[in-house]
């Protein structure tokens, strides 16, 4: 078998799944790993889905962790991960379904700081084990690629697997990440506990988060509640509970089309994907600090975006450069940014009223035109001072 290198381990793939394009999903939750050993000293690795072990070898070489159990359930690939793990001293290798892993670990309070479970659909049969088999202060890393279902395209399916409903609309993928935040702070609400999402990361088609459980519950108005679209005008409106039956767009009064529930507050804790950032750059992994970067900047923005399309609909010309609009947008005293799940959108606190009207006030810069007619990058015309960090070469949605 051939031998591959990511960061600081060789290993090989044998006949398992690995797409060499989620590296950077895998640097993610190496550096959270990390920095969770340099703040409380100790790292006990579970993962559930494994592959061919490539993230259990990573944690344990560079996220320093004391312990890593690697689980996959095709006992086939047995061998290929006994031989990427031989370096590996502290470690335990089985093959079973993750979620009787779990659940095992659970009865016996076997408590791991860091779970990983990245397999294919939905995660939720997992959530309870996992949250159960975690001590307060633990980090669950979770993938979903039930994308279809998270955005709203197959509706039939969503009540019995999510407890809510999903809509089609352009911010989708935010709600996708969303609703799994939501689904994960119902789930650690039974047990008395809450969340805090560490970042929340779209990529290509796949949803992967980063949650800690915390000792409080998080339900109120602000963290808990509905996302309204307007497909009359394309406004968001969040939504509160107590007025459910009473929802109406605020710019033209239209009926609102309503997806929840769902988590509201931050799509990312902003000092810990500073810390992460930090970590980063010290070890000189460049495109994860860019995205890192975009992470805080997006972090306590409301829960959904404008696509640059959307804000132009009925203006004549080209497409607005993101860059230009945000710093118009920042002129006028509105939050606004860049988000990693759209490079054609902002995140803003501004109406979408409001960004229309900015187009129509300001002239235009240069335009640079790419395949499609869409705008190219041209740092040459950015406001001063302004970086996009989504601009400088980094894929936002590499696939994974």
């Amino acid at each position: 078998m051939d031998s591959q290198q990511e960061g600081a381990v060789s290993f090989q793939v044998g006949g398992a799944f690995f797409r060499p394009q989620g590296r950077l999903v895998r640097d993610l939750g190496v550096l959270a790993a990390a920095l969770h050993r340099q703040q409380c000293g100790r790292l006990r690795v579970l993962e559930g889905m494994a592959g061919c072990g490539v993230r259990s070898l990573r944690y344990a070489v560079e996220s320093g962790a004391d312990f890593v159990w690697c689980n996959e359930g095709n006992p086939d690939l047995a061998s290929v991960i006994a031989a990427n793990l031989r370096p590996v001293q502290q470690c335990r290798i089985s093959h079973e379904p993750a979620r009787r892993l779990l659940a095992r670990c659970m009865a016996a309070q076997d408590d791991y700081d860091f779970i990983d479970l990245d397999g294919f659909g939905d995660p939720l049969g997992e959530l309870p084990y996992a949250l159960g088999a975690m001590p307060l202060g633990g980090w669950l890393y979770l993938t979903s690629t039930d994308g279809r279902s998270l955005t709203g395209h197959l509706p039939p399916e969503q009540l019995p697997a999510f407890g809510g409903i999903a809509r089609v609309h352009p911010a989708g993928h935010e709600q996708g990440l969303r609703i799994l935040l939501g689904i994960l702070q119902r789930q650690a609400a039974t047990m008395g506990y809450g969340i805090r999402p560490g970042f929340a990361y779209f990529t290509g088609e796949t949803y992967r988060l980063l949650v800690q459980l915390t000792p409080r519950r998080q339900f109120n108005p602000k963290t808990y509640g509905w996302l309204g679209y307007c497909h009359h005008c394309g406004d968001y409106q969040v939504i509160p509970w107590r007025r459910l039956g009473r929802c109406s767009c605020l710019q033209d009064q239209q009926p609102l089309t309503l997806t929840g529930p769902m988590w509201l507050g931050p799509l990312h804790d902003p000092l810990w994907v500073k810390q992460m950032g930090e970590l980063a750059a010290a070890w000189q992994w460049r495109d994860v600090v860019q995205l890192l970067a975009c992470f805080a900047a997006e972090a306590m923005l409301p829960p959904y975006f404008y696509p640059l399309r959307a804000i132009a609909q009925g203006i004549k010309g080209d497409l607005p450069k993101r860059s230009h609009l945000i710093a118009q947008l920042q002129a006028q005293g509105y939050a606004a940014t860049a988000t990693h799940i759209n490079p054609e959108a902002i995140k803003t606190t501004a109406s979408l009223r409001v960004c229309r009207a900015l187009l129509t006030q300001y002239p235009k810069p240069p335009f640079l035109r790419g395949a499609g007619g869409i705008p190219l990058h041209d740092e040459a015309h950015d406001p001063p001072g302004y970086a996009d960090p989504l601009d400088k070469g980094v894929n936002p949605n590499p696939p994974c």
